[in-house]
């Protein structure tokens, strides 16, 4: 038996981060869901109530690739007043040949936050306008400033705003981005100012209420909803969907059960058999990404296996290269 690889999350911050590269293989990924004849399950989510914690699994098989992730993933969001992580987790390699272990990735939930990211990043580089400058982020939490950073890898973001519900949180993260990233960014204690002026607006929320209203919007708008990743979870208010905004999503299939679209569905605001574009066929140019300068368009994310498998597999191919590197140069 080939020995098993064990990263941990320290080694998996020095094999990847959030960059241009990164976003580049969460690109490739969802382009191909579009275009390959990927095997990708729903879901699977055990709901922990009385803690306000769930533990997710998702996986996927890219055909072509070497290996496939399952993931394990808790989201427990009580935990910050525990000072403790919202989430944490796992992967774990398996060869697409042979079925057998490659690798325990030990990375506490860093490369979901990475491919996370990542993913925003490619939703702002195919639906936010060019001359997008401005950015909003509701939440303050991990993801928030992630998000943040992503954008800056795709637009030319000079300034930003951040709203949560904690100011004092949203305060701190501001201050903290400002400096990281070298941009103007602001705390806002409502939704509507922080709103006001942006270009991208990125929700990082667990919120079980809406947090973005139709109010909020404005014509040439771009929203990158991340935080609906359940069906009790919703950020955005469903009457967006009768604005005659222009709806994309990570997968359809799962949005209706899940994401922002499933609260319109239920609302009976859309059809239950509407369809709409995924990015993956945006990317594929399968279907028109935004078509005018004024349109408003939503991004509706609530994660994909497709991502993890990518991510994952990006991280045990950089680990053999560095390996490779080092028999040689020993």
């Amino acid at each position: 038996m080939p020995d098993i690889r064990i990263l941990t999350e320290s080694e998996l911050r020095s094999l990847v981060q959030l960059d241009l590269d990164t976003v580049e293989c969460v690109e490739n990924a969802f382009h191909a869901l579009a275009t390959k004849a990927v095997v990708m399950p729903p879901i699977m989510r055990l709901d922990i109530i009385e803690n306000n914690g769930e533990i997710d699994v998702k996986t996927a098989y890219i055909p072509g690739v070497d290996s496939l992730a399952i993931k394990i993933s808790p989201g427990f969001f009580d935990n910050p007043n525990l000072g403790l992580p919202s989430v944490n987790g796992l992967m774990v390699l398996f060869s697409t040949r042979t079925g057998l272990v490659e690798a325990l990735l030990l990375d506490n939930g860093y490369l979901t936050d990475v491919r996370t990211a990542a993913a925003g990043a490619v939703a702002a580089k195919y639906f936010a306008r060019a001359d997008s400058r401005r950015a909003a982020i509701l939440g303050a939490g991990v993801q928030a400033g992630l998000q943040l950073e992503a954008l800056t890898l795709v637009r030319d973001i000079d300034s930003a705003t951040i709203w949560a519900r904690d100011p004092g949180r949203a305060e701190a993260s501001a201050a903290r981005l400002g400096k990281r990233l070298g941009i103007d960014v602001t705390a806002c204690t409502d939704v509507a100012t922080a709103t006001a002026e942006a270009d991208i607006i990125v929700t990082t929320t667990p919120s079980t209420e809406p947090i973005l209203l139709a109010e909020h919007l404005h014509a040439g708008q771009h929203v990158t909803a991340m935080g609906s990743d359940a069906e009790h979870k919703n950020e955005i208010d469903p009457q967006v969907f009768a604005s005659g905004l222009h709806y994309f999503c990570d997968r359809l299939a799962q949005t209706r059960l899940l994401g922002e679209l499933h609260h319109a569905i239920e609302k009976q605001l859309v059809a239950a058999t509407a369809e709409f574009p995924e990015l993956g066929q945006v990317i594929a140019q399968q279907q028109p990404g935004r078509r005018e300068s004024a349109d408003i368009t939503l991004c509706d994310l609530t994660g994909t296996g497709i991502q993890d498998t990518a991510i994952a597999t990006l991280a045990f191919q950089r680990c053999q290269q560095q390996q490779a590197g080092t028999s040689i140069a020993t």
